[in-house]
């Protein structure tokens, strides 16, 4: 996983990059306390064994926001034919709204 810093408005967190397989398939399963965002490169993810509920962010390949999910439940699947990239965020983290590009620095 590369590790950079996701810019949300007035915050700032840590993001993880997800390229291998395995990092991509437990994501933040069977994690509490989550700190940190996940960004995966796919069309879809799920929230299986998952011990918290999480927001979701759908970029374009320019991380133009295309969707939001805030505060999305454990235990589901959510896919989105045109995404390029999806974010993992800690629940009620967000602070985007759709639209807006993220931003991201090292």
């Amino acid at each position: 996983m590369m590790n950079m810093k996701l810019v949300l408005n007035d915050k700032i967190i840590n993001l993880k990059i997800c390229h291998k397989f395995k990092d991509k398939l437990l994501g933040f399963m069977f994690k509490k306390n989550i700190d940190y965002a996940l960004r995966f490169k796919c069309k879809g993810i799920h929230t299986f064994f998952m011990k918290e509920k999480i927001d979701i962010i759908i970029t374009d390949k320019n991380n133009k926001i295309l969707y939001i999910y805030n505060n999305f439940k454990k235990n589901k699947i959510l896919v989105k034919r045109n995404s390029y990239y999806i974010y993992e965020l800690p629940n009620n983290f967000n602070t985007y709204n759709v639209g807006d590009t993220i931003k991201i620095s090292t």
